[in-house]
């Protein structure tokens, strides 16, 4: 297998025991392996790595339907799914046309509530890998391996390098509740089983996930360095540079400085752009030297109906039956664009811009009945070919691995945190990009028109606003969306719309409240130290 082997081993029955009575999910999956049995052997600390890796691709032990989490489904618990469902289709990114799918209805159209089932899953399937994570840690702390006999000082040394690369995992699992849902129940290795954590807020969470990648950070390998699949000192500091970028809807407290810091680190780290903006998407992406973190995927091995399986199915079209180019047999119009985000490519500036894989045809821009898959241009960004053009292993299940970080993203990350550094603020016109900045900018415009500066922009071109329509460009699909309408004030309240926004076919205002997710219902019920969100 091309990527880091996840075995289908994926949490220990007392793990599943922990974490899902607190969500008040049980697992139903018998084929799991008892801690004795797993971590008899310094081999079985790399197996049970793989499945605190693994819950982020997979959902069970079984086929692609299964799931441990019971009372779930699998398609909507699968973390990659839930959180391109949560971050893209809220926004003016794209709309699905199968609204009798559960819980999706309610998202698109922004008037979701606690009960909603993709909400359950997200928030449950997060903190089932902060509870994996837990049982990993329990199970390798020093004296447990002195108890089984694993003494070799070399063996013992990589356990707790899989120990740093763990806790790295339970960072991330909480930066996405802090991002999403605003809070979360706080509970660690130290944590008896079946532990109801102390609800956490935003304050108490950034703290949390700030101070434990710190304290890890020396320990992980140098960017580029660790086997693909595995993370490293890079992840950590783009986990905490997104922090960083968004601290002040977190904390209300400016970080721009401490963004930039981590952005230089990671671009020093020795990652450079794709040549080709496509070949950031497509079945052998694994090869490209943009990729800092990815969501695994292969159409054999890891069969589940996450986020680029999703997204390359719903891709074809139901008029242009472009399956065959895409590598995959399509679900015929899944996935249409809405016109808000169509429009942020108007212009003669983007004719050449390989970002710009839309299809108008013969349809509507608008999309008045949602339900008619033959309304609103497509997208063919992602596809199950590989760079050559050779189709993946399976037309159904795509070998595509979805970028949760890329080079791409931090050029931009960089220019925004220097601009708000230096004063820029949002809805203003002043553009203030320094050459550094508007150098990142452009790099990616060159990158995007096959090195052509055609399509450069100058420093007075450069504000936040244009910031935010270039992340659009750059990054649409990639699961950023929401968190950066939020960050620019333009997700709730009515100063910019999109279709169907609120529920409206033109979009309406929405309230304020639903810059985070009501916290499941069913979560409160089993963990009384949760409460809801104010709104909800």
């Amino acid at each position: 297998m091309k990527k880091f082997n996840f075995i289908y081993i994926l949490v220990l029955f007392a793990t599943l025991q922990s974490c899902t009575k607190d969500l008040d999910v049980v697992s139903k999956d018998q084929r799991v392996f008892t801690s004795d049995a797993l971590f008899a052997t310094p081999e079985g600390y790399k197996q049970a790595l793989a499945g605190v890796y693994g819950n982020l691709s997979l959902t069970g032990t079984g086929d692609a339907g299964s799931s441990f989490l019971e009372g779930i489904d699998a398609g909507t618990s699968q973390f990659g799914r839930c959180l391109w469902y949560l971050q893209d289709l809220t926004t003016d990114e794209v709309i699905w046309s199968y609204e009798n799918d559960e819980g999706v209805r309610e998202l698109q159209r922004n008037i979701w509530t606690s009960s909603n089932p993709i909400l359950l899953g997200m928030f449950s399937r997060t903190m089932a890998e902060v509870a994996i994570a837990n049982e990993f840690l329990r199970q390798s702390a020093p004296e447990m391996l002195a108890s089984r006999g694993i003494t070799d000082a070399a063996k013992v040394t990589e356990i707790n390098a899989y120990r740093d690369e763990v806790k790295v995992l339970r960072a991330y699992a909480y930066y996405n509740l802090m991002d999403m849902f605003g809070k979360a129940p706080l509970i660690t290795e130290n944590d008896p089983l079946n532990f109801k954590g102390p609800q956490y807020d935003r304050a108490q969470l950034f703290t949390y996930i700030e101070s434990e990648l710190n304290a890890v950070m020396p320990n992980l390998k140098a960017p580029r360095t660790n086997e693909y699949g595995r993370l490293d000192q890079a992840v950590a500091k783009m986990i905490l540079a997104k922090m960083y970028l968004n601290a002040e809807v977190y904390i209300g407290t400016p970080k721009y400085t401490e963004c930039l810091t981590k952005c230089s680190e990671i671009i020093a780290g020795g990652y450079t752009l794709n040549s080709k903006y496509l070949n950031n998407f497509n079945a052998d992406n694994n090869t490209s030297s943009e990729m800092i973190f990815t969501l695994q995927a292969d159409g054999l091995v890891t069969q589940n109906y996450g986020a680029t399986t999703v997204i390359i199915n719903g891709e074809v079209g139901s008029i242009e039956g472009n399956g065959a180019a895409l590598g995959v047999g399509g679900w015929g119009g899944a996935l249409r664009l809405r016109k808000q985000f169509v429009q942020k490519f108007d212009g003669a500036e983007f004719a050449t811009d390989t970002r710009k894989t839309i299809t108008s045809g013969t349809r509507n821009i608008e999309i008045a009945d949602i339900s008619d898959r033959d309304q609103g241009f497509v997208l063919s960004k992602f596809s199950n070919k590989t760079s050559a053009g050779v189709a993946g292993k399976s037309s159904n299940f795509v070998d595509t691995d979805f970028p949760l970080f890329r080079l791409g993203d931090v050029y931009l990350m960089y220019a925004e945190a220097q601009m708000r550094k230096d004063g820029a603020v949002n809805g203003s016109a002043t553009a203030n990009a320094t050459v550094q900045s508007l150098g990142y900018i452009n790099d990616l415009r060159v990158r995007a028109n096959n090195g052509s500066s055609s399509a450069n922009v100058s420093a007075s071109n450069v504000t936040l606003d244009f910031i935010l329509d270039e992340r659009a460009r750059e990054l649409h699909w990639e699961a950023h969306r929401r968190q950066d309408l939020i960050r620019f004030a333009k997700y709730t309240g009515g100063s910019y719309n999109w279709a169907w926004k609120g529920n409206g076919s033109n979009g309406i205002a929405i309230s304020n409240n639903l810059k985070v997710f009501p916290i499941p219902s069913a979560s409160i019920a089993a963990n009384p130290n949760l409460t809801q969100n104010t709104g909800y």
